[in-house]
């Protein structure tokens, strides 16, 4: 009788543990195996830059940002950057991170994302309360419309100063990689054979930021769209083109109705995958 009440008490334990199997999201490798977070920050930590690939308003991948960045830093020294700062911006940043202006005078001087607050404020505290360097390097959005409509010939007739917040001209570009040929494909022609090349100078102009701002023994963490780095290109394209012999990892995220098994689609995107819930609740 002992026996069967163990057996049934078992049995309802092992009911409600399967019941509460609720993830908020699994973590996959690039051949959709299921890894820890501990293997994925003694991989990344041997890494010279890594690019954090995010949805933008998937509160997910926010938190663990801060939570890989602040795990890396028990490992190594760092360097970090995103995309949501333009270059142009990066005296307003620096004066942040200096304590000579405050949260408010940051945002009167840069131009801030809309869920600056609550998505990157933690990730910029982060780096001012470990006196880390922050680059913002992301091409002024300026530019890109410009080139979106008039393709990279228009960067000439921009001053000196401007073609500081940019890549050094002429921009390279491969019009063949996947990433840009589906852009224009998204978007059923609409948008001509510019509108990758808008792309392109953000990926130019924030992989040309990193390597500026990357120090030798020192581990950079930037966070971008995942579009800008997945599948290896964007970003980690022309990191490659410039700096061969940098080892980069890859973060990315992805939403699927069931994150229990990783769907071919999403294999290969990156070297660790974030599979989220896609009723996952958003930022905005």
């Amino acid at each position: 009788m002992k026996q069967l009440f163990t057996l049934i008490a078992f049995i309802c334990m092992a009911t409600l543990v399967h019941a509460q199997q609720k993830p908020a999201y699994l973590l996959y490798n690039a051949k959709g195996k299921k890894v820890s977070y501990e293997k994925m920050i003694r991989v990344l930590a041997e890494k010279d830059i890594v690019l954090f690939g995010e949805y933008h308003n998937n509160p997910i991948a926010h938190w663990l940002q801060l939570e890989v960045t602040t795990s890396l830093k028990e490992k190594r020294d760092l360097v970090l950057g995103a995309e949501m700062f333009e270059q142009d911006n990066q005296e307003a940043l620096d004066l942040y991170l200096q304590g000579k202006i405050k949260a408010k005078g940051l945002d009167s001087m840069a131009r801030l994302w809309k869920n600056y607050n609550t998505d990157y404020a933690p990730l910029v505290n982060f780096a001012k309360n470990n006196q880390l360097a922050f680059a913002a390097t992301n091409v002024p959005r300026k530019y890109a419309s410009m080139i979106a409509k008039g393709g990279f010939e228009v960067l000439d007739t921009l001053s000196v100063r401007e073609k500081q917040w940019i890549a050094p001209l002429p921009i390279a570009y491969d019009a063949e990689l996947p990433g840009y040929k589906k852009m224009i494909e998204m978007m059923g022609g609409h948008g001509g054979s510019n509108l990758p090349k808008a792309q392109a100078i953000k990926d130019a102009t924030m992989a040309h930021f990193i390597l500026q701002y990357h120090k030798t023994g020192s581990l950079f963490i930037h966070y971008n769209g995942s579009y800008h780095s997945n599948n290896y290109e964007g970003i980690g394209w022309y990191l490659k083109l410039k700096r061969p012999e940098l080892k980069i990892g890859t973060i990315t995220t992805v939403s699927q109705k069931d994150v229990a098994t990783l769907l071919e689609e999403n294999k290969g995107l990156a070297d660790f995958i974030i599979c989220v819930p896609e009723n996952m609740t958003t930022t905005y």
